[in-house]
């Protein structure tokens, strides 16, 4: 066997090594990573949750995912942008989130941005750097999964461009990757094609 292929796991499926980790990365590899996800709420979640992640294990904010809702008003972007100076403040003393102040700051800047975009335009904007999924050959091993595409780094540069912060190509292919814009489920894992 390859390393980095395909494992089975207890239940006898093949799925993406990283995956059997944890009983919280079964079920977020199996339901929700990979699969597509709409909406502009739901995709400043994704893009604050991905900054938060950086330079930390995925495990560290699925787990704190809950208390992130709760913190930031379930990531309505109307509600995250009239955060006050007493939310930060609330922000960076609550124990259920990543209490980093920079990311903090970068995720209530964001939500000022986005706040001022049409309805939709944050969901077409991510949407519109999807790579033909033809042009993509089903990953064998984790080998075989780059860390950044030139899809990425453009999207960073259009979200960078649009004034949003913590969104460099690395962060933005994990975005693409959590939200369905590619499928890098390997190509004997039980996800992939779940879409």
């Amino acid at each position: 066997m390859s390393e980095g292929a395909a494992l089975t796991g207890p239940d006898g499926a093949a799925r993406c090594p990283w995956a059997l980790s944890t009983p919280d990365y079964v079920t977020y590899h199996d339901e929700e990573w990979g699969r597509p996800v709409h909406g502009d709420d739901a995709l400043f979640e994704r893009v604050s949750l991905e900054a938060f992640q950086s330079g930390l294990s995925w495990i560290t904010i699925l787990r704190r995912r809950a208390g992130f809702r709760a913190a930031f008003a379930d990531f309505k972007i109307e509600a995250v942008a009239g955060f006050t100076d007493e939310d930060r403040a609330r922000l960076l003393a609550d124990p259920g989130i990543i209490r980093n102040g920079a990311k903090i700051d970068a995720t209530l800047a964001n939500a000022r941005v986005l706040a001022d975009w049409a309805p939709g335009e944050l969901d077409e904007l991510i949407w519109s750097h999807a790579p033909d999924p033809a042009g993509r050959p089903a990953p064998k091993t984790l080998a075989d999964v780059p860390a950044i595409t030139p899809e990425s780094t453009a999207l960073s540069k259009a979200l960078k461009k649009r004034g949003l912060r913590f969104v460099g190509p690395t962060t933005a292919y994990a975005l693409m990757q959590a939200c369905g814009l590619v499928d890098d489920h390997l190509e004997t894992c039980v996800a992939r094609g779940r879409r």
